[in-house]
Formats: C-alpha cells, structure tokens, sequence
C-alpha cells in the first residue's frame, strides 16, 4: 500500500494521475479503464461507459456513468474484422 501511495504522490500536480487509473476498473464489467484527457473522463471500453472526473476525482458510481454513442467508440480489431466480413 505504501508504494502505491508513493507512486500516486509523484503524479501529483499533473492533473488526473496516470498511475492511479492504471489501478482502477470499471465498477460495473470489472475491465481496465482507460483515461480520455478530451472528455476528462475515464472510458470503459467493455462496455461503452464514460465516468467523469470531478476536481481530480474519479466518479465511479454507476449512477453517474454516461453510455458513449457508437460513433465515439474506439474500433477494436475484432470489430473491425467482424464489420469487413459483414460488408462482403
């Protein structure tokens, strides 16, 4: 515990700490999260999720999480291979 608090505290000043949303899952799949510095947000891309982040503090309540439109998801591989398939 004593080195991931080491570790949060030398990002401090950057904004949102990197190394602290390498830590945290999404509350609702379980799955990484990844941080979008053009929303402030951190995204589940398991599930098409975005979790604000309020005066540098992550929102992972359920309530709170907002359902990312299709067009603002990433393509994965596996969706990208699956919708070249679909067109041929």
């Amino acid at each position: 515990m004593v080195r991931a608090s080491l570790m949060l505290l030398k990002d401090v000043g950057r904004g949102f700490c990197n190394s602290l949303s390498q830590m945290l899952v999404c509350p609702l799949s379980k799955k990484p999260l990844r941080y979008s510095e053009e929303t402030n947000s951190l995204i589940s891309d398991a599930i098409g999720v975005s979790f604000p982040i309020k005066d540098g503090i992550p929102c992972l309540v359920p309530m709170d999480g907002k359902i990312i439109e299709a067009d603002d998801m990433p393509k994965t591989d596996d969706a990208a291979d699956l919708s070249s398939k679909n067109n041929q």
